[in-house]
């Protein structure tokens, strides 16, 4: 019997673009011959994937769970929205999730060096098989995982994966209430957009650059110099209270603060609550979707 090496599954993969396992059992039923190999895993359909890797991956979907003091959230991509809604799909973002939600994990590439559930593959040999599979691109984009330690993490997934949404707090409550509001602020922040926590996340360069914008637009408008800088102060507030989750009003009670609403459950509860951080994921954010020129690509079709 051929001995099947490590060396001779990592060729065959670079060849082919088929998961790691799947090269392996593709060697050992060719009786190591790389050719046939090939052709196994062509019959099989394995060896498309790496043809795929090129095509733009800009729909998919965005899931975040938690469980008690833990969260995690993960944006896995796919070239159609068809394809995101497929079955299949939606069972490997739910399982890759689950994954990351069980292990300290920091980035996809260690992400893809953990076992896949249920099967012999890790996490990144899945990919390659989903994509062979199903028949397209597909890629494990980011993800994040929050650990509050004494806390409470919520999650909330809007639009069946569009936007993700994880919220950490720091206290000793373990309130039902806490939840809720929880998920309540987790709904504010996947509606909302806010870019930073409070205003002590904001770069100091963002800051100045909004001062000097405002300040040119006040001097043109007319505005006498000694009072430009009065004006500045209540438009950078205005800016913090546009930009900062803390200070924006709650969409649930815009006469509210989200900080005000943190802080009087806690006051409610007893104790201390700190909204401490948070994570949004949008689907497909910052990817460059082709647009196809459909006459050109007619044109192209009838030469």
């Amino acid at each position: 019997m051929v001995s099947i090496t490590a060396a001779m599954v990592s060729e065959l993969r670079k060849k082919t673009g088929a998961g790691m396992m799947d090269c392996k059992k593709a060697l050992t039923e060719t009786a190591g011959n790389m050719d046939e190999a090939v052709d196994f895993l062509r019959k099989k359909g394995l060896s498309a994937a790496a043809k795929k890797s090129g095509r733009v991956a800009a729909e998919g979907a965005v899931a975040a769970i938690a469980d008690g003091a833990v969260g995690a959230i993960v944006e896995v991509n796919a070239e159609t929205d068809f394809v995101a809604k497929n079955d299949a799909f939606q069972s490997f973002v739910a399982n890759v999730s689950e994954v990351i939600l069980a292990n300290e994990v920091a980035d996809v590439e260690a992400l893809k060096a953990l076992p896949y559930p249920g099967t012999e593959r890790n996490v990144g040999d899945e990919l390659t098989h989903q994509i062979a599979t199903i028949g397209e691109n597909m890629s494990l984009r980011r993800l994040a995982r929050v650990d509050a330690g004494a806390g409470v993490v919520a999650a909330y997934v809007h639009g069946a994966g569009k936007i993700g949404v994880l919220v950490e707090f720091k206290t000793d409550s373990a309130d039902d209430k806490l939840a809720e509001l929880g998920k309540q602020i987790a709904m504010h922040v996947a509606a909302a957009a806010p870019q930073y926590l409070d205003r002590n996340a904001v770069p100091a360069e963002v800051v100045e650059k909004e001062k000097e914008i405002m300040r040119v637009k006040a001097l043109e408008s007319g505005k006498p110099e000694n009072i430009v800088d009065k004006i500045i102060l209540g438009q950078i507030n205005k800016f913090y209270g546009e930009v900062c989750l803390l200070e924006q009003a709650f969409v649930i009670d815009p006469d509210q603060k989200v900080g005000k609403i943190v802080e009087a459950l806690g006051k409610e509860l007893g104790t201390t609550i700190t909204l401490n951080s948070f994570v949004r994921f949008q689907l497909g954010e910052g990817i460059e979707k082709r647009e196809d020129d459909f006459a050109a690509e007619v044109a192209a079709l009838s030469k």
